[in-house]
């Protein structure tokens, strides 16, 4: 049986330049795909694909970033300029906030309570 290595969300842009500039704001290290229309974004392990996708696709992704310290990485998120949903506890025990990039997708992180 085969082992799973690592995931990496794709998610729907419109606008690639204006995405990878967004991820930057977050702290990602960002490049385009030299064939165009695709883009990476990868902090700390993590990776994040960018699809460019036509006006019309309404389509919105998510994805769940487990992290040390939600407060910390909400408050970098907060200086850095970009909208942040704050960290709040849940029944679960996750503390747990979010963002939405320009394009509609939602990055939900949390830390242990």
């Amino acid at each position: 049986m085969g082992s799973l290595k690592r995931i990496a969300p794709i998610f729907a842009v419109r606008d690639l330049e204006a995405a990878l500039s967004y991820y930057e704001r977050l702290g990602f290290a960002t490049r385009p795909y030299h064939g165009g229309g695709y883009g990476f974004a990868t902090r700390d392990g993590i990776e994040i694909h960018l699809g460019v996708v036509p006006p019309q696709d309404q389509r919105v992704n998510s994805a769940y970033l487990f992290v040390d310290d939600a407060d910390a990485l909400a408050e970098e998120w907060l200086s850095a300029g970009v909208p942040v949903h704050p960290p709040r506890d849940t029944e679960w025990g996750q503390h747990e906030g979010a963002v939405v990039d320009p394009d509609g997708n939602v990055i939900r992180f949390g830390s242990p309570m």
